[in-house]
């Protein structure tokens, strides 16, 4: 190794993302000697609140926090490390072309009741049952997933306590689970509900940020999966200064546990020393030494280019190949001069978020056209206006718009090259069906299309989630056989990003997940 080398280190963690700072925080309050290393200039990865047209900021990727549960937060002392909320349990208004908008959240259904009291029931009862799932899933997502066909008392334990959990939920609410568990969200939606707005709604949120529509198998696993990562507490925040705020806090908490931060520093390579890893060589030629490394890149970044393959067996490689990483959710973020006028919506419904879904058919015919590598011509949109809450993340005044699109592949048949000021205007004509004078008051437009999230984070494929959350993409399979507990093929090298289990989102149970399992093969 280089002579130049640092002095030498317990852990290194790739990346400073959210799920990298958690692991960081976690390793070092364990009293390990800890170095994360951003290739970027800022910390956050995807979690970061930047200028995207002079004086306007915005999240960059996600725009709303409610993944992270609140004993996390909590742990980490994130309201200590100076983090804020502008705004918290903001409602959801699923958009009509007629102005009769559909408004609904989290303990405030009386909007719905006066359309359709049976909806309204129906919606309660559903969210109490999430609840009770909720519960009783949780624990699976804060821990190292159990292996199958094992002896190990470790993993049988954990099957144990997840069937026991499951079994606790009483006769009917374990039938319910084990029958709708893989199932696709249309069906189980038809059953439940009658209002098209409403099942429009809860079909966006199964599948926002997927490779799937709501009639695609398994879709009601990520709505179980939202809410067990929340502990069911349904409750849509934002962060005052946006995403880059809560990453901020991260950092200032990794920090205070010790760890030492370095960004501008892109690692190019991890290296191997007999079979075990021995540190990292930056892009810049340095060497620096470390007993373990915890990439939070995703996993085909991880394995296949700093790694390298000549570290891994065929079958290994071929499998993380084969990982589902494409994205096809796209960001749009307006620049406004004033504030848009939603026909049929007061201002103060402009504060929580908007959602186009008409129906779940709607979410469907918009997923129809992803199949064959075009973007959707009538799309789903998430959308939020930050600067209602937030005003300092525009002039005086202004306002920011950021809206999450769905469905744009990361391989479009024409070529993004050729179609992105097509595709934004269509984005903007769907919106301007609900906001007529909203193009008037645009001064700046931004566009992060797949293969721009690809190469502005850092993240292959562009996908939001590193691999797609799905039943043979999940738990003890996530992201492969053979690297599904933090753990890899390679002694000392450890995962802790959205590409491991639980999965994506900000969330942080990945990399708390992970310093625990290092601490423990350490131990």
């Amino acid at each position: 190794m280089n002579a130049a080398a640092h002095t030498k280190y317990d852990s290194i963690v790739i990346g400073g993302g959210h799920n990298g700072l958690v692991c960081a925080t976690y390793l070092a309050r364990g009293g390990r000697k800890v170095l994360v290393l951003e290739a970027a200039d800022r910390l956050g990865g995807a979690a970061v609140t930047r200028e995207f047209a002079p004086g306007f900021k915005v999240s960059a990727c996600a725009h709303l926090l409610h993944l992270m549960p609140p004993p996390l937060m909590r742990e980490l002392g994130l309201e200590a490390q100076g983090l804020r909320l502008a705004a918290e349990g903001l409602p959801t208004v699923a958009l009509s072309e007629d102005a009769h908008h559909l408004s609904f959240g989290p303990g405030n259904l009386a909007a719905l009741a006066e359309r359709c009291a049976a909806d309204a029931a129906a919606l309660a009862e559903w969210q109490a049952l999430l609840k009770r799932f909720a519960r009783a899933l949780h624990p699976v997502l804060t821990g190292t997933p159990p292996r199958l066909g094992t002896d190990a008392w470790r993993d049988a334990c954990a099957l144990l306590g997840l069937g026991w959990r499951i079994r606790r939920l009483g006769r009917r609410d374990m039938r319910e689970l084990l029958r709708i568990g893989g199932m696709c969200v249309h069906d189980l939606l038809e059953e439940r509900f009658s209002l098209a707005l409403l099942k429009g709604a809860v079909a966006l949120d199964a599948v926002l940020g997927s490779n799937l529509g709501p009639r695609s198998p398994g879709t009601v696993l990520s709505l179980l999966y939202r809410v067990a990562a929340s502990q069911g507490a349904d409750s849509l925040t934002l962060p005052q200064g946006g995403l880059g705020a809560l990453s901020e806090a991260l950092a200032r908490a990794a920090r205070a546990a010790g760890a030492e931060v370095r960004t501008g520093s892109p690692v190019e390579r991890i290296l191997v020393s007999d079979d075990h890893v021995a540190g990292v060589v930056l892009s810049c030629g340095e060497e620096i030494a470390a007993t373990t490394v915890v990439s939070s890149a995703d996993p085909k970044s991880t394995f296949l280019r700093l790694l390298g393959s000549e570290h891994l067996d065929a079958g290994f490689v071929r499998r993380v190949t084969q990982v589902r990483s494409r994205g096809l959710t796209a960001k749009l973020h307006l620049a406004l001069d004033r504030l848009p006028q939603f026909r049929g919506l007061a201002e103060e419904s402009l504060r929580g978020r908007l959602l186009v879904a008409s129906s779940a058919d709607y979410v469907e015919r918009a997923y129809n056209h992803a199949k064959y590598n075009e973007y959707s011509r009538a799309p789903m949109l998430e959308i939020t206006i930050p600067t209602l809450a937030d005003p300092g993340l525009a002039p005086a005044g202004r306002h920011v718009m950021s809206v999450i699109v769905q469905y744009a592949p990361y391989t479009l048949a024409a070529g993004w090259a050729s179609q992105r000021t097509s595709f934004a205007d269509l984005v903007i004509d769907t919106l301007g069906a609900y906001a007529p004078q909203l193009r008037d008051s645009i001064s700046a437009m931004e566009l992060l299309a797949p293969p721009d999230i690809e190469r502005e984070f850092r993240i292959t494929g562009g996908h939001w989630h590193h691999a797609e959350l799905a039943l043979d993409q999940f738990l003890m399979v996530r992201p492969v056989p053979g690297a599904a507990q933090y753990q890899t093929p390679v002694p000392g090298l450890f995962l802790c990003g959205a590409g491991c289990h639980p999965g994506g989102g900000v969330m942080g149970l990945p990399g708390r997940n992970a310093a625990r399992q290092v601490i423990r093969e350490a131990a």
